[in-house]
């Protein structure tokens, strides 16, 4: 028979086998693939806040810029009291001024939201009763951002006279034409009058609406509203040049080289 082991071998063993035990599962733990181990909860939502924040403060920026827009249409002249509207493209809709408020009440919040298939939030404010034809142009023109639609004086007479602007002056090509054409009468607010007015601002930048006022637009809310101021300062000097008699105009070939020559003039012209 193999000699027995004495007791303190025994219990050197088994405290051996126990610190090589603990020494494995030690290596073990060590070796754990940093993948695996769960994710701090703090890191994403710090990434979630920061994500969202630029967005927040970008929309409303934008809303504030509808509003200054807004009022100083108002406040120049270019339509009076709360008439008009102002509208800028926001993600695949549009951000409008609501129906029926003054525009020196109006707070970022007010300003609606249109999504681009018409529908919005009928919580919160309602949008302009005009906001179909809004639509509808920036859906005609994807190349714009910004639409203005006013009921200044000379450009209101003239489309209740049912008066296209001609090229009595070579400045007519500002609306991307050779004249600012007009649009028959339809009621304000209607799928009709939207139709109309996407129709006409396919090749043009500005038009009158009959019996109505006038629709300017630009790749902003700053140059639709300074192509609206224009086309207002055109139709008080057509008005006066017609109780002169009848306009001398310049001819197409006139007019097409004043076109081109806009593609070259100023912040437009590429350089070489």
């Amino acid at each position: 028979m193999p000699p027995k082991k004495p007791a303190s071998a025994k219990k050197k063993n088994t405290a051996g086998a126990r610190s090589a035990g603990r020494q494995h599962t030690a290596g073990k733990a060590k070796s754990t693939p940093s993948s695996t181990r769960p994710a701090s909860k703090k890191t994403p939502s710090r990434k979630t806040t920061r994500a969202n924040k630029p967005s927040r403060a970008k929309e409303t920026a934008a809303r504030k810029a509808v509003i200054a827009t807004a009022l100083k249409m108002s406040t120049t002249g270019l339509s009076p009291g709360r008439s008009g509207n102002v509208s800028c493209r926001w993600g695949d809709g549009m951000l409008i001024t609501p129906t029926g408020m003054a525009y020196e009440e109006l707070k970022p919040a007010d300003v609606v939201f249109v999504d681009g298939d018409g529908s919005f939030s009928r919580k919160g404010r309602k949008p302009s009763s005009e906001w179909r034809f809004h639509l509808a142009a920036l859906h005609a023109r994807p190349d714009m951002g910004a639409i203005i639609h006013t009921h200044s004086l000379h450009a209101t007479v003239l489309a209740c006279a049912h008066k296209p602007i001609p090229a009595f002056h070579y400045m007519i090509a500002v609306a991307g034409g050779i004249d600012i054409p007009i649009i028959p009468y339809a009621p304000f607010g209607t799928e009709e009058l939207a139709e109309l007015v996407a129709k006409g601002l396919v090749q043009r930048s500005a038009l009158l609406m009959a019996n109505h006022g006038q629709i300017a637009l630009g790749k902003d809310l700053t140059s639709a509203l300074e192509l609206a101021e224009e086309v207002e300062v055109l139709a008080e000097q057509y008005y006066k040049v017609l109780t002169l008699g009848k306009p001398k105009l310049l001819g197409s070939d006139a007019m097409s080289d004043v076109l081109e020559r806009f593609k070259g003039y100023g912040q437009n012209a590429q350089s070489k």
